[in-house]
């Protein structure tokens, strides 16, 4: 049953799949530890279901297994730099939105295990949405290892990869565990420009590029700005760092939903989008959920540490937008750029 289950996941597009017991992961006070120091930051949702992320049963009663996945998003060719002018998004996101794209499949998978198991049994499937701790259970099913970094790394996919799972009443044997592999490298931790990553296998939320440009719904810190670069959607720093990636895999079932020009996308260009324009340009895509406002405010931090005097008439314009939060960040940004060119201006 479990080697049929598994053969169907791999059918229907999913590059690993393991097995782990619903038993509550090891990592539960760890997780209350962290929540009490705030390093959650805005992130209220993952306090208001802690409990349910440090026991399955809370979150399907009479579980007995999850099933983990992996799915590869990895392309070789994302290893070009940014032009002037150009902003980065991380590479995840230059995609269709993958809670979108997995979801069929995973549906699929969960009614495949539903009958399997006969009468009786139920599943629940989650893409990066559940109260799950996911990465500590596919650790434990063998699916990888959790990293300095804090994310999950797989010999056999690295670090580009989504995770997903089932939770089911079906008994299924688990599969072996994974150890950590990180040994004495500390690349990831070098990596992050804004020491997000103190010491291995902690991590502030609250410094985190991704967190940032993504989970932070206000102004960003004074302090941070410098340190975001030309980074407008998320930080792959500490992933792209990792020597694990020599054995990533193309992907193949995000393949045809790819969505290249993503990747180092004008900032001029985004700076000038309207409401319709930015739901058009980003539709059915994760950028969406920054909405129109963060994406702007994370383009005008961009501007303001990279660009020079051609960003200026767009950005005065953007000091007059609707979003305050635009504005602000755009009236930063032109204080930066003038103080370049004055240096530049004094040093001639």
């Amino acid at each position: 049953m479990k080697e049929a289950i598994r053969q169907r996941a791999l059918e229907l597009g999913f590059d690993l799949c393991r097995f782990t017991s619903a038993a509550p992961p090891a990592s539960g006070p760890h997780l209350n530890e962290w929540l009490a120091q705030g390093k959650q930051g805005e992130m209220g949702w993952l306090e208001r279901n802690a409990h349910k992320r440090t026991d399955p049963q809370q979150v399907l009663p009479g579980a007995k297994s999850l099933v983990c996945l992996a799915t590869s998003y990895h392309a070789a060719e994302w290893e070009k730099n940014a032009a002037a002018g150009q902003g980065v998004m991380a590479r995840y996101a230059r995609h269709k939105d993958y809670h979108d794209v997995l979801a069929a499949p995973l549906k699929e998978l969960s009614d495949f295990i539903d009958k399997q198991g006969g009468g009786g049994t139920r599943s629940l499937w989650y893409v990066d949405t559940g109260p799950i701790l996911e990465r500590d259970l596919a650790q434990r099913a063998g699916l990888g290892f959790v990293g300095k970094h804090t994310n999950l790394i797989s010999r056999q996919l690295g670090n580009w990869f989504f995770i997903s799972e089932i939770i089911t009443t079906l008994e299924l044997e688990p599969d072996p565990s994974e150890v950590n592999r990180c040994g004495s490298c500390h690349r990831c931790l070098d990596a992050c420009p804004t020491n997000a990553l103190p010491a291995p296998f902690q991590l502030d939320a609250r410094r985190c590029i991704s967190y940032l440009t993504i989970e932070l719904k206000g102004s960003i810190p004074l302090e941070l700005r410098p340190l975001i670069g030309n980074r407008i959607y998320g930080c792959d720093d500490c992933l792209a760092a990792c020597p694990w990636n020599r054995f990533a895999k193309e992907a193949s079932l995000l393949l045809t939903h790819r969505r290249a020009e993503l990747g180092t996308p004008d900032l001029l260009e985004l700076l000038s989008l309207d409401a319709a324009g930015f739901k058009q340009r980003f539709a059915g895509t994760p950028v969406l959920r920054t909405k129109r406002r963060g994406l702007l405010r994370n383009v005008c931090v961009a501007l303001g540490n990279t660009a020079g005097a051609e960003a200026l008439p767009g950005l005065r314009q953007a000091t007059q937008d609707a979003e305050p939060l635009i504005a602000e960040h755009a009236a930063w940004a032109i204080t930066q750029i003038e103080s370049r060119i004055s240096g530049v201006h004094a040093q001639t």
